[in-house]
């Protein structure tokens, strides 16, 4: 038995099969945050790159540069990574904390070899040698030890060194 047509309906009535409504869309992400605002004059400073370099090098620039700045420290004093910290020292995070450290002990050190010597000069004739000898080699030692280190990707600790620049 079929059932009942309703009145004034000349069709039977068809079975409705499920529907299917996709879901709603996922809210969109969030905007990122709006720059902080210029400073007068419109100068917008670069942004931080303080803080501890990361492990490794982002590219093979980075390590040349880190290299140049404890070995050529090593064999220029401070030159070699003052050069470094200028010209990388703001794009990189990794060549400035290099360059920082091997500026600040190449800096000290060469300061300590020149002030030696000139003790060394007017005191004795024997403790020249010594002063000659084994006050400017202890940067070289440390600059080619700090050298290997960071051709390892590690950011190395000299001893005996002060934080002279930041």
């Amino acid at each position: 038995m079929s059932e009942p047509t309703p009145p004034g309906s000349s069709e039977p009535p068809v079975p409705s099969a499920p529907s299917y409504e996709p879901p709603a869309p996922a809210a969109p992400p969030s905007a990122p945050a709006s720059p902080p605002p210029s400073a007068p004059g419109g100068y917008t400073p670069p942004p931080s790159v303080g803080g501890p370099a990361p492990v490794g090098y982002a590219n093979p620039d980075d390590k040349t540069w880190a290299l140049v700045a404890h070995f050529g420290g090593a064999l220029t004093w401070f030159v070699a990574p003052l050069v470094a910290l200028l010209v990388k020292g703001n794009e990189s995070p990794t060549v400035k904390a290099h360059a920082t450290a091997a500026l600040n002990f190449q800096i000290l050190w060469g300061v300590i070899s020149i002030v030696s010597l000139c003790v060394g000069s007017c005191l004795s004739w024997l403790i020249l040698p010594m002063v000659l000898f084994f006050v400017p080699l202890f940067p070289l030692i440390m600059g080619v030890m700090a050298g290997v280190k960071a051709n390892n990707g590690e950011l190395p600790k000299y001893p005996l060194t002060m934080n002279l620049i930041k």
